[in-house]
């Protein structure tokens, strides 16, 4: 059951990404990719790559610490799942991903939820992650 909804929200969120505004099919297919890269990266720990993807101001002006990684390298994503996705008139784009992980050391699963903020920058033709990498210090 939780595969046919989860192929009903990916629909869904792909129909929302055709309502871009004023955006052509290239570059609704692009978002869409670049959305699956990230979460891919999530899913795959690779938070290097997945760093790169939020947006470069918040990465100057915070960047991720020692600390941070190392959290990061104490757990494994075993499930990242868009569960909604909403496009704002402004183009921008929210998503509310389910991520499941286990802890390295205790092997105990927990799941988080991550709420996604991405802007449209024009000027580099790029979504842009603006609520940065998910806290996976939150408990749901």
């Amino acid at each position: 059951m939780m595969s046919i909804m989860s192929r009903i929200l990916v629909l869904f969120a792909l129909v929302l990404l055709l309502a871009l505004p004023g955006t052509g099919e290239a570059r609704r297919k692009n978002a869409q990719l670049l959305f699956d890269d990230y979460n891919n990266a999530l899913r795959w720990s690779d938070y290097d790559r997945a760093w790169m993807y939020v947006d470069p101001e918040i990465r100057q002006s915070n960047p991720l610490t020692d600390l941070e990684r190392k959290r990061y390298e104490m757990v494994e994503m075993t499930s990242v799942t868009v569960r909604s996705q909403t496009v704002a008139a402004d183009g921008s784009v929210d998503q509310v991903v389910e991520i499941k992980m286990i802890g390295k050391y205790t092997q105990r699963e927990r799941t988080i939820t991550d709420h996604q903020h991405w802007r449209w920058d024009a000027k580099a033709k790029h979504f842009w992650l603006v609520s940065g990498l998910p806290d996976i210090m939150a408990t749901d």
